[in-house]
């Protein structure tokens, strides 16, 4: 039995099969949130948006379960390209900000203090850093080398799977990050940085999947065929996933913060404090 997907050379069915170490990785994730957050409330109370964290971040883990475990983990890993592409897309616009979304202030300061990482995720709050790191993960994760010898062994495959959470976490990080202080960025610069990180730069290895003339990558190409669909075919529809597949949550989330920084422009201007005026000065 293995415990996380990765290339076979049998032809694709539909049997099921169990990945224990994908479960496991699941339960390390949602385990430790749910006793955290047990002994806050026994100790301090229960928050007001509590439960609808709860909700954001177990929404995030169903994302992340469904992306990695069978039969889309499998599909990703061993035969098609769109798959693969479409896994992509959940860990970094469903996953990862679904789960920052559900991670309350506490915990998060409590995570990057134990790992002290503060100065780390400080830095990469930034919109330029995590636009480019992201963007660094995204080309090298779909490179031809990185696929061809990545998803040929488990080790590799969840390595894989580790880095596009991460870029995902990374991309998000300006955006929603827990820790107020990480996103100070005004409304506009955000606009602009998810325009560019999630939606300009990506498409450019999207047109390459799109346009060439031979496939890409060697495992889906030498891959056994699933209901007939060419590695041709398969390779751009990848193309198409990866251009268009953050699309709803790209422009969705920059509708929404165009709509806060209208807000923000029409709130009337806070007045003056007003000093003693001219018959208490002469008083004095």
């Amino acid at each position: 039995m293995r415990f996380w997907c990765s290339t076979l050379e049998t032809p694709w069915s539909w049997e099921f099969r169990a990945y224990p170490g994908i479960w496991a990785a699941m339960l390390l994730l949602a385990v430790p949130y749910v006793l955290a957050v047990r002994r806050r409330n026994a100790n301090v109370g229960a928050a007001p948006d509590a439960k609808r964290k709860a909700a954001l971040f177990f929404g995030g883990m169903f994302f992340l379960w469904l992306a990695t475990d069978w039969p889309l983990g499998l599909l990703g890993a061993s035969y098609l390209a769109s798959a693969h592409m479409l896994q992509f897309m959940l860990y970094t616009m469903a996953a990862a900000p679904l789960m920052l979304l559900g991670t309350p202030e506490w915990m998060a300061r409590r995570i990057v203090g134990r790992l002290r990482i503060y100065r780390l995720i400080s830095k990469l709050s930034k919109p330029v850093v995590a636009g480019l790191t992201y963007n660094a993960i995204l080309l090298f994760t779909h490179s031809p080398f990185a696929i061809d010898n990545f998803r040929t062994n488990q080790f590799g495959s969840f390595a894989m799977d580790v880095l596009w959470l991460l870029s995902g976490i990374i991309l998000w990080l300006p955006i929603i990050s827990p820790l107020p202080e990480g996103t100070k960025t005004p409304n506009p610069a955000k606009m602009a940085y998810l325009f560019l990180a999630a939606g300009i730069v990506p498409a450019i290895p999207a047109g390459f999947m799109t346009f060439a003339d031979l496939p890409l990558y060697s495992i889906y190409e030498l891959a056994p065929r699933v209901h007939g669909m060419s590695a041709a075919t398969d390779q751009q529809l990848a193309g198409l996933v990866m251009k268009l597949g953050g699309i709803p949550v790209v422009w969705g989330t920059m509708l929404v913060l165009m709509v806060r920084w209208m807000g923000q422009d029409r709130k009337p201007p806070t007045p003056p404090e007003r000093g003693p005026g001219l018959a208490e000065q002469s008083r004095v």
